[in-house]
């Protein structure tokens, strides 16, 4: 919902501005911002094969691509952010974690604990990043955000999609339900829940659920709810009731 996924590069300006209103307008105190690429760095990335790792110098540019344009998306958001008084800033993933297959295998956690400390709101997304095994590889916003919520013990985990959370099949057809709470047991079978329509190299909805798994089992409660609804963010934020999924024990 931050970006038109049907146009390479461009942003939803409209749904940026609406999102971090409700984000300024929740009062929430600690906070740490994990976005996607949308048409931005998932169409880059896609091109030229850089989840599937270094296997042709004619990828270089496409890793600095990926890269830029992950951090010209996150600019964009960071702007708006400020423009509302929110004190946040872009932080690059490429710059301080490296992954060993595509899984997380080093965090400069400092880097981000210096950030709450002096009171900042963190904004990282998902990059293309250095990798042991691959040589570089794409890091997914989703394995990151589930990533720091662990390491730093966060009180809730927010996945905010476009649809109104975990169905039992694609939302798009006939059919397929709602799924109000899911733990990591009913997870099996849920094959077809959230098949990406648009390109997306990092797995959808069923990477989201998957990745939270690890968040669960650590005893933070998932919710994942529809950011493209006016005023679902800031009731979550909040606390409030809002329709959407509960992954939790």
């Amino acid at each position: 919902m931050i970006t038109d996924k049907g146009k390479p590069m461009t942003a939803d300006l409209g749904n940026i501005e609406r999102l971090v209103e409700e984000i300024a307008a929740s009062g929430t105190g600690k906070l740490i911002l994990v976005h996607g690429g949308g048409s931005f760095g998932h169409t880059v990335a896609e091109q030229f094969k850089i989840a599937e790792g270094h296997r042709s110098d004619d990828q270089i540019i496409g890793f600095a691509r990926t890269h830029q344009a992950m951090a010209t998306l996150s600019n964009i958001i960071v702007d708006a952010m400020l423009s509302h008084g929110i004190p946040a800033v872009s932080l690059a993933p490429s710059s301080f974690i490296g992954t060993n297959n595509g899984r997380i295998t080093k965090v400069e956690l400092k880097v981000i604990n210096w950030a709450i400390e002096k009171k900042l709101v963190p904004v990282l997304y998902g990059d293309a990043v250095m990798d042991d095994a691959r040589g570089f590889s794409i890091l997914s916003g989703d394995q990151l955000a589930v990533y720091l919520a662990v390491q730093l013990k966060a009180s809730q985990l927010l996945f905010g999609v476009d649809v109104d959370g975990v169905y039992t099949a694609n939302p798009r057809l006939a059919g397929s339900r709602l799924i109000e709470r899911l733990t990591p047991d009913k997870m099996e079978g849920l094959v077809d829940i959230g098949r990406a329509l648009t390109t997306d190299v990092t797995g959808g909805m069923y990477g989201k659920v998957s990745e939270a798994v690890a968040a669960v089992e650590s005893g933070i409660e998932v919710l994942i709810v529809n950011a493209s609804k006016p005023g679902v963010i800031l009731k979550a934020l909040r606390g409030e009731p809002v329709t959407g999924t509960l992954v939790a024990r």
